[in-house]
């Protein structure tokens, strides 16, 4: 089966409809082009991310169903809740992002991993402007575990998580959820629906209805302070 794929060249950071994206593999839009700033905030504000792996061209993707978190509906478990008053980890936001980054990557195998030095080095610039940020789990003054992502105004897209430390990357999941919907945040992206996403209650939604909504929320801001480097509070 022949397979029409757009070329994208570094002239212009216009992408096709993220609906002419293949039914298999399941998202896949276009090839090629760059991972600059300005690209990739292009992107993300239309349903759109790179992932490819080694030895492959960039790859531009937007999947159907979409995994969604509502940051206000998230409900932990009871025995997370109980996890984290046994040990109390510390939450903070925009306070280790190249180490977040870094994590996500050096976690996994190498033959596995998307996120390749080009990748992280286009997060961490994007960090510098302001536009990608992370949140981050401490056990006394050890990073265990935390997740980082890009914001387009009220819609957060995750990108990666990581733990070092049991049910770290799910208690930064709970209180960032609390803390951006405390701030006028009202979806989650998650992209792919996974078994461990599954776990924590996120939903799939069509295309057409993601994409609807991250057009209605795009543009619209979050309180200034959500994503100031800052120390989150208990949670009740």
């Amino acid at each position: 089966m022949t397979i029409y794929l757009t070329e994208l060249d570094t002239t212009s950071i216009e992408f096709p409809s993220p609906f002419d994206a293949l039914d298999e593999p399941n998202g896949l839009l276009a090839f090629g082009g760059d991972l600059s700033p300005m690209r990739i905030l292009n992107a993300y504000s239309h349903g759109i991310f790179p992932w490819y792996g080694p030895g492959e061209p960039i790859l531009w993707w937007s999947p159907a169903p979409r995994a969604v978190f509502n940051p206000k509906t998230f409900k932990p478990s009871k025995s997370l809740k109980k996890f984290q008053r046994k040990h109390n980890y510390r939450i903070s936001i925009n306070q280790a992002t190249d180490r977040v980054i870094g994590y996500c990557s050096s976690l996994r195998p190498e033959e596995e991993t998307w996120l390749n030095s080009d990748m992280q080095a286009a997060y961490r610039e994007l960090a510098s402007l302001g536009f990608c940020h992370s949140v981050e789990v401490w056990q006394g003054d050890e990073l265990v575990g935390g997740l980082y992502g890009l914001q387009r105004g009220q819609v957060f897209c995750g990108e990666s998580m990581f733990s070092l430390k049991t049910n770290a990357s799910k208690i930064a999941l709970w209180y960032f959820c609390h803390h951006f919907a405390q701030s006028g945040g009202k979806l989650i992206d998650c992209q792919v629906m996974n078994p461990h996403l599954e776990s924590l209650g996120a939903l799939e939604v069509e295309r057409e209805e993601f994409l609807s909504s991250l057009q209605l929320l795009k543009d619209k801001p979050v309180n200034d302070a959500c994503f100031e480097n800052q120390w989150l509070e208990d949670m009740p």
